[in-house]
C-alpha cells in the first residue's frame, strides 16, 4: 500500500462579523508607525507647510489690502481669520489623503503588505481601519501645528475654537476613509493622478479663500456637495464662534462619508483578498 499526503486544509474565515473584524486594528497602525521611522521626513512636513505658505502671503501680506470679508452669517471678520479655519480644513484633509492615497496604493499594488496581513488573524476591517486611523493621526498632526499658529497670531476668535481639534479629527477620517476606498479600484499610477485633478479645484473653491456668495446660486449648489466646503463651514463656525444648527448638517455629512468608505474599503480587501 502506497501512502497519500494530503495538503491541510486552508482555514477558511466564517461567520458574518468575525470574517471581517479581529478586532486588532492597533497593529496596522503600529506598523505604520515602525515604517515612518525611516520615512523622508522632508516629505511629511511639505503637507504641514503648504497651508502655512497660503496663510502668510494671502491671509496676512494679501489680507492688508481686502480688509474685513463677511462670513455666511454676516459677521465681518478679518480675512486672515476668515480664511485660517479653511486652510485648517485643508491641513486635516491633505495629511489624510496623502497617507490613504499615496501609501495605500503603493501597500496595495507593489508592496503587497495586506496579503500578508489578511493571511494572519487580521480581517479586512482591521486593515482597512488600522490603515485609515494611521492617516488620521497624519492628518490631526497636521492640523493641531496649524492651530498653534493660528492661536499665536490671534486667529481663533471664540473660546468654541478648542472644538475645531475634534472637527479636524472628524474631517481627517472622512477624508481618510473615502480616500482609502477610492484607491482600492486604482491599479496605475495615471489613475492616481485623478485624486489630486479632483483635490485641487475642491481645495480652491470650497469656500477657501472668498465666500460662497461670490458664486451664482446653481454654483453654490455644487460647492456645497463637496465635503471640504462641509469641514471649512464647520471649522470656521467654530474659530470665529458663530455657532448654528446647520453645523450638525456638517457633521452629518462627515458620519455618512466615513460609513461608506469604511464599507467599501472592507468589502473591496475581501474581495481582492480573501474571496
Amino acid at each position: 500500500m502506497t501512502a497519500t499526503t494530503q495538503a491541510p486544509p486552508v482555514a477558511t474565515r466564517r461567520g458574518g462579523v468575525r470574517a471581517l473584524w479581529a478586532g486588532n486594528p492597533g497593529a496596522v497602525v503600529q506598523r505604520g508607525l515602525i515604517a515612518a521611522r525611516s520615512s523622508s521626513w522632508v516629505v511629511v512636513l511639505s503637507g504641514f507647510f503648504e497651508p502655512v505658505f497660503y496663510l502668510l502671503s494671502m491671509g496676512i501680506g494679501l489680507g492688508t489690502l481686502i480688509g474685513d470679508v463677511e462670513t455666511t452669517q454676516g459677521m465681518p471678520v478679518s480675512y486672515a481669520a476668515f480664511i485660517a479655519p479653511a486652510l485648517l480644513a485643508v491641513s486635516a484633509m491633505n495629511g489624510a489623503i496623502y497617507d490613504s492615497t499615496w501609501n495605500v496604493f503603493f501597500k496595495l499594488n507593489y508592496g503587497k503588505l495586506y496579503e500578508g496581513m489578511l493571511s494572519t488573524s487580521l480581517g479586512p476591517l482591521d486593515v482597512a481601519l488600522g490603515e485609515i486611523l494611521y492617516a488620521l493621526l497624519r492628518g490631526l498632526a497636521y492640523a493641531t501645528g496649524f492651530m498653534i499658529i493660528m492661536q499665536v497670531a490671534g486667529l481663533n476668535l471664540s473660546w468654541t475654537a478648542v472644538l475645531a481639534l475634534p472637527a479636524v479629527l472628524l474631517i481627517a477620517f472622512g477624508f481618510a476613509s473615502l480616500g482609502m476606498a477610492v484607491t482600492s479600484y486604482m491599479k496605475t499610477f495615471q489613475q492616481m493622478d485623478w485624486i489630486n485633478f479632483v483635490m485641487l479645484p475642491m481645495f480652491l473653491f470650497s469656500a477657501t479663500f472668498y465666500p460662497i456668495t461670490v458664486y451664482p446660486e446653481w454654483v453654490q449648489h455644487l460647492v456645497m456637495a463637496l465635503p471640504l466646503w462641509h469641514g471649512v463651514e464647520l471649522i470656521r463656525g467654530l474659530t470665529t464662534g458663530i455657532l448654528s444648527t446647520d453645523m450638525l448638517w456638517h457633521v452629518l455629512y462627515y458620519v455618512v462619508m466615513i460609513a461608506v468608505g469604511l464599507v467599501f474599503t472592507t468589502k473591496r480587501l475581501r474581495a481582492l483578498f480573501l474571496d
